[in-house]
Order: C-alpha cells, then structure tokens, then sequence
C-alpha cells in the first residue's frame, strides 16, 4: 500500500503536470497544483478541482514558493518554440530562478525533487541516437537558445545542489511527447498537423519532410516518471524518456492524413532555424535502471489524441465563448 505523501507539482496544469497530477491521486497522494497559467489551462484540471485532496494555487516559480512537502515535480516552462520564443527572457527565468527557487525549497524541506528536462539538450545532434553521456551541440545565441541553455543550466544547478547540499535528485531528459491536454494553439508538430488535418487545412511541413522524431504518448512518459521518482535515491539521471521508434515528418503528416480520413494536402515551408534534423532517444538507462520502456505504439497514441482534438473542436464550435477554438 501506497503511503500518502504530499506533492508539489510545478506547472500542473499544464499538458504533462496536469497529466501527472492525475496519475498522483490516483496513487492516493495529496497533491498541490502550482502554474501561472502563461501557457497552460485551467480546463486541464477542472476535473480535479472537486478532489479533497488536490489544490490549485496560480503562482510563477520565479518568485519564492514557502509550502510544506514531502516530493516536488518541477514541471514549469513553455515547451513548444511558438511559446517559449514569445518572451525568451521569461523563458530563461523560469528555468533558472524557477530551478533555484525549487531546489532551495528541496534543501529546506529535505524533499526529493524531480527535473523535468528536455531532449533540447542536445541540440541538433552530431551523435544518433543520443545517449545520456552526449555533451550536445546547442546554439547558444540562437533563436532556441532561451529554452535549450536554460535547461541546460537547470541541469548544472540540480546537479550542484546534489553535490554540494545533498539534495535529492532526479533528472528526466523528455523526448517528443503528446496526447491528450495538448494546447490547442501549442505550435508543436503533432497537435498542429492534427488540427489542419480536421480542419481540412494544408498540413505544413517546414523543411523537406526527412528530419526525424519520436514520439511518446503520454501515459507512457508519466509512467516512467512515476518509476524514476520511486527508484533509488542513487540513480539521479540524467535519463532519456522518450519512445525510441524514429518517424519523418513528412510519414507523421502522412500517417494523421490517413486516421482523419483528411483530404488535406501536404505543403512545405522553409525550415526555422537551429530546428534539429533528427532525434532519437537511447533509452538502455531507462530500460536498465527502471525496467521501463514505452508501450503505445504511435498509431494507438494518434487515435487517442485525434479523438482528444476532434471533441474539444465540436465543443468550442457551439460555444460562444470559445472563439479561440473555432474552426
């Protein structure tokens, strides 16, 4: 039996937070939810609101937190680039003062506490897949530069707190993941080529179509979190989440084409800039030290998330005050 501890979730109402927040009570913890709402939704946790034992408190990491808990998820940040380019400052600050912020709350209340990091890590990658022990190649003036070095820099801060005050750690490299919560307007290639696929909308593809991603469904990552916050104390990380299988873009585009009966066309665009040309996870650490590795093929995950978008477009069409949702 589960022993009920109290749990601060950092960006909790966001696609993976709130996501996590639900897979908590479920455990039977006492969970509190913090998010500012920059880019996240309340309509993400509206169901849990009625829960005795989750609260929702708006607050931005980049400001002290005083709370009492037993473990923290730090969980806060823009992740798409449509986001986190908006206001790169804010971007940087969240990561860093929010990482500090965290982690001197950790150190006080002797919690362990969990780092949500990124495959942005890496940059565009020299080394496929990419294993935990790649250094990376960041541009580290670059438009992306506020997202990939500020978690980057997270990393270093979470490890100098481990070494140097013996806070509890755990450091999770998260690779593409998607799934139900998604914001609508998010930016990111999943949610964006399922949208213009329902739409009946040009799918555009930046690029010629041949850079390469993985993608995890989200039950997957959130159990594998789960596993990595309940092993040993020992294994910090940094380790890679993420589904190892690789699709092009231009299969992803073709594949969503296909499972909404779409008639959409395929366009192409310029590609931005720094916009890695392949990503791959090397999850053997994973699979080693935590016995985990995804289960959801992309298909199945596709179909979840399709069903996810085509009911929150039927929804906002007849309401008035979705304008922002309207198709």
């Amino acid at each position: 039996m589960n022993i009920q501890k109290k749990v601060l979730v950092t960006g909790g109402a966001g696609f993976l937070g709130s996501h996590l927040c639900e897979r908590l009570l479920k455990e039977g913890h006492d969970v509190l939810c913090v998010d500012n709402f920059f880019t996240s939704s309340k309509d993400n946790i509206l169901h849990l609101l009625d829960n005795p034992y989750f609260e929702m408190m708006r607050h931005d990491i980049t400001f002290p937190l005083y709370v009492e808990v037993d473990e923290i998820f730090n969980m806060a940040s823009p992740a798409s680039p449509i986001h986190y380019q908006f206001d790169p400052v804010q971007t940087t600050k969240t990561n860093v003062h929010g990482a500090i912020n965290m982690l001197g709350l950790a150190k006080r209340l002797k919690a362990k506490i969990f780092q949500a990091s990124t495959s942005e890590v890496y940059g565009d990658p020299e080394i496929h897949p990419q294993p935990e022990s790649y250094w990376g190649n960041v541009n580290c003036i670059g438009l992306r530069a506020c997202y990939d070095e500020a978690k980057r820099c997270a990393e270093t801060l979470f490890f100098d707190y481990y070494r140097q005050h013996g806070v509890r750690i755990k450091v999770a490299r998260i690779f593409n993941t998607y799934g139900p919560h998604m914001e609508f307007n998010d930016g990111r290639v999943v949610s964006n080529f399922i949208i213009q696929a329902l739409r009946g909308q040009p799918i555009t593809i930046y690029g010629d179509g041949s850079q390469t991603r993985s993608f995890c469904y989200v039950d997957d990552l959130i159990e594998g979190i789960i596993r990595f916050m309940n092993s040993s104390d020992d294994f910090t990380g940094p380790v890679n989440m993420g589904n190892p299988a690789e699709f092009s873009i231009l299969e992803l585009a073709e594949k969503i084409v296909s499972l909404t009966g779409s008639s959409s066309e395929i366009v192409f665009r310029a590609l931005p800039s720094d916009d890695p040309k392949q990503r791959r996870p090397d999850i053997r650490l994973a699979k080693a030290n935590l016995r985990w590795e995804p289960e959801i093929p992309l298909k199945e995950g596709l179909k979840h998330t399709i069903a996810y978008f085509d009911a929150l477009m039927t929804k906002n069409r007849t309401d008035k005050n979705g304008d922002q949702y309207k198709s």
